[in-house]
């Protein structure tokens, strides 16, 4: 009854609410993956709640993701909503928002489909994009040019 009375006062403020049982999510955090998987879906869940949790503030604070990947290492990085390719390079490092060329880009589902960097590139679905391109959630970018200076 109080989490409805929650849920109703936010949606007339329009505001986001986000429903957690703490002890399923400590139950699910002690589970190993297999397992959490099941429990999950014994439960009607398609996720712990923490992953509910950050999206929603992702989209309260205009947030989204993208991927650098090299050889030994894949890192997430952060930067708002419409943010351009050399904004997006500047939080990897200053110099290189501002001696920003370009980037290779790839779509997250071509990634996938393409099973990385190297399908993707045979495939014809990495592209290159310059200074006025707006990232999207879940691009990934496998390098960027700069110039000193």
């Amino acid at each position: 009854p109080l989490l409805a009375a929650v849920e109703k006062r936010a949606a007339a403020e329009g505001a986001v609410t986000v429903s957690i049982c703490a002890s399923i999510e400590a139950e699910i955090a002690q589970l190993e993956a297999a397992d959490r998987a099941a429990f999950l879906a014994e439960l009607g869940l398609r996720e712990p709640s923490l992953d509910r949790v950050i999206r929603a503030g992702y989209r309260l604070l205009g947030l989204q993701t993208f991927f650098t990947a090299g050889e030994k290492e894949v890192r997430a990085w952060t930067v708002p909503i419409g943010a351009t390719a050399p904004q997006a390079a500047g939080v990897i490092h200053t110099d290189f928002e501002h001696g920003f060329i370009r980037a290779e880009v790839i779509g997250y589902a071509d990634y996938v489909a393409c099973q990385g960097e190297g399908g993707a590139r045979e495939a014809g679905k990495l592209r290159l994009e310059g200074k006025e391109y707006v990232m999207q959630r879940g691009m990934w970018c496998t390098s960027a040019s700069t110039c000193s200076g």
